[in-house]
């Protein structure tokens, strides 16, 4: 850490309240346990990585996991991803560790399908770090922001208010998270703050363009099988107000696709530049009776997706989030999907 003091002039006042107990708990603990949250995005992974980086500079054991899926390739040029144990909760050993942090998950189901089994009588707390506004303070330690648009961004501040010092590593990391999540500082919750920390995090880490770049230019041939899949696969809803792609489990089979091929952009963003479509979902039969669902609106006043997703169990952001659908087909969910949809909003 550093040895001059840091600015905590517009810090989150939470983040103030509970940086010292947060790190409080990491002085004491020896072996920390991180993770990627199912289907991982940028800002999972890079808040992970940098929280890795942060701790290692304590003098603390910091392993990053991950988790239920894979590092999608057009992630693993991040600063340390190689780093990454590709393994699972089911994998590891509770002996191994003597603290997890949860980055970046409103929900311990958005942990890991495996993460009940693994957090029955935990010998050790729970930190849950995350910006959701459906989270269920689910840790032992609960630092919720629900004002900043990204876990890099609480991570950010909370760095600063631990006086790390922010590295090419962290700060590459913690740039494309808030990125990412942001929509390119597009969404709804960026601010003033969002683009301060960015600069400073882009002064450290010059190659931000690199990061940037690679990221959306890593696509493999069954990428793109993926996207046109999805594509050619839009249907429109509620006179014309909810558009939704999906994909099944035989075309991904029939055409190679795995998990890590849909990584980059979303096919329900895409959905969501079409004027008119005010709420966009996206689903993906990962195997039989197991679909992954993401959601996008445009309007978070009159459609907030939060609360569709939060009544298949997921969660998120009002204009972004996602779900886990088990036990139905893919024709049963869309129908269910569209009528919930139908029941929330005034359309």
């Amino acid at each position: 850490m550093n040895s001059t003091a840091s600015d905590t002039t517009g810090i989150a006042p939470e983040i103030q309240k509970l940086a010292p107990v947060i790190l409080a708990e990491i002085q004491t603990a020896k072996s920390i346990l991180l993770h990627c949250h199912p289907s991982p995005d940028p800002d999972s992974v890079g808040s992970a990585l940098a929280m890795k980086f942060a701790l290692e500079g304590m003098g603390k054991k910091a392993t990053v996991i991950r988790g239920d899926s894979p590092i999608p390739e057009a992630f693993m040029h991040f600063p340390g991803a190689t780093t990454i144990s590709m393994k699972g909760f089911a994998e590891i050993n509770h002996a191994d560790f003597d603290l997890f942090i949860s980055l970046d998950c409103s929900s311990p189901d958005r942990i890991s399908a495996e993460y009940a089994s693994f957090a029955q009588n935990l010998p050790f707390k729970v930190i849950n770090i995350d910006h959701h506004a459906s989270n269920v303070n689910f840790g032992s330690i609960n630092l919720v922001e629900r004002t900043l648009p990204a876990t890099a961004q609480i991570l950010y501040e909370l760095f600063t208010v631990w006086n790390v010092t922010f590295t090419r590593e962290i700060s590459g990391n913690l740039f494309i998270g808030m990125y990412t999540d942001t929509g390119g500082f597009r969404h709804t919750g960026t601010t003033v703050s969002t683009f301060m920390a960015a600069s400073r995090l882009a002064a450290v880490a010059t190659d931000f363009p690199d990061l940037i770049s690679r990221m959306y230019n890593s696509n493999t041939p069954a990428t793109l099988a993926f996207q046109g899949a999805a594509l050619s696969n839009i249907e429109t809803f509620l006179d014309g107000r909810l558009a939704l792609s999906s994909v099944s489990h035989a075309v991904l089979k029939q055409k190679n696709i795995t998990p890590a091929d849909m990584g980059g952009v979303q096919i329900s963003t895409i959905l969501r530049s079409v004027k008119g479509w005010n709420i966009d979902v996206e689903m993906v039969e990962l195997a039989p009776g197991l679909i992954k669902m993401s959601l996008r609106s445009q309007d978070e006043k009159q459609f907030d997706v939060s609360q569709l997703a939060l009544a298949f169990g997921g969660g998120g952001h009002k204009v972004a989030s996602g779900a886990t659908i088990k036990g139905l087909s893919l024709d049963e969910a869309k129908k269910q999907v569209v009528a919930k949809a139908k029941e929330l909003y005034t359309l």
